[in-house]
C-alpha cells in the first residue's frame, strides 16, 4: 500500500475556479443527476464535454505495466463515467478482460461500442461481482462524489472483496487550508473530500491495502 501518482501521464486541464466558486447550492444541487449538464455542459458547473480522445491510453499503459497485466487478466473501473479508460485498456491490452460500473445512466450510454456490452449501472456500495473477481480494481476520481464517509468505507470495502490482487484508487484530499479551499470551490458533485491524514484513518476502517493518491484541483 503506497501513495503514488499513476496519471501522471494525463494532459494538464484548465480548471476554472473562480466561475466554480461562484456557483450557487442550488446550481451544484442541478448536477448530483450527473447527466448531461455535468458530463457535457459548461467547464464552469461540470466537465464542459468528456468525450472520447485517447488521453487515457498512456494512463492504461502505465497501470498495466505497474501491475503486470496481460491478455489474461482482468480489471474494474468504479466510476467508470463513459467508459473511455477502460477503452483504452482494451486497446493497449488485447485480450484484457474489462468492467465498469457508474450511477450514471446518460454516462453510461455515452460509452464507446468497444465498453458499452461491459459497463453497468450500479453502486460502489453494493458492487455486482463476486469476490476474488478482478486482477485490478480502479477508482479515480469517483469515491468522494455523491458519498457520505460510512458510504465511502463500504465502497472501499468492496473494492477490496471483488479484487484479487491490486487496488487503485483516487480520491479528492487536501493538506492544507489553501487546498481545501480549492476543493471547495471546485467542488460540484463531491462530499467527501478530507485531510490526506483522515484518508488514511477511513483506508484503515476499511481494510483497504491498495494504492492510492490525492486529488487536488
Amino acid at each position: 500500500m503506497i501513495q503514488i501518482d499513476l496519471l501522471d501521464s494525463l494532459p494538464k486541464s484548465n480548471r476554472p475556479l473562480d466561475e466554480r466558486a461562484e456557483a450557487s447550492d442550488e446550481d451544484r444541487k442541478f448536477h448530483w443527476d450527473l447527466g448531461k449538464e455535468y458530463f457535457d455542459g459548461t467547464r464552469a458547473q461540470g466537465l464542459g464535454g468528456y468525450y472520447y480522445d485517447g488521453r487515457w491510453k498512456p494512463v492504461a499503459r502505465r497501470l498495466a505495466g505497474y501491475y503486470g497485466l496481460g491478455p489474461e487478466s482482468s480489471v474494474l473501473d468504479v466510476g467508470c463515467a463513459k467508459g473511455f479508460l477502460l477503452h483504452d485498456f482494451s486497446e493497449e491490452v488485447p485480450g484484457i478482460s474489462i468492467a465498469g460500473i457508474d450511477i450514471s445512466g446518460y454516462a453510461l450510454s455515452e460509452a464507446t461500442d468497444l465498453t458499452k456490452p461491459y459497463v453497468y449501472m450500479g453502486n460502489a456500495k453494493e458492487l455486482p461481482f463476486p469476490d476474488d473477481a478482478f486482477d485490478l480494481v480502479i477508482s479515480i476520481n469517483s469515491l468522494h462524489n455523491i458519498l457520505d464517509r460510512a458510504e465511502v468505507v463500504e465502497a472501499l470495502r468492496e473494492i477490496e472483496r471483488v479484487s484479487r490482487a491490486h487496488k487503485y484508487i483516487k480520491v479528492g484530499a487536501y493538506r492544507n487550508d489553501e487546498e481545501k479551499s480549492r476543493l471547495d470551490n471546485w467542488a460540484v458533485v463531491a462530499t467527501t473530500y478530507l485531510h490526506c491524514d483522515d484518508w488514511l484513518s477511513v483506508f484503515e476502517e476499511a481494510g483497504y491495502r491498495g494504492d492510492y493518491d490525492w486529488f487536488n484541483p
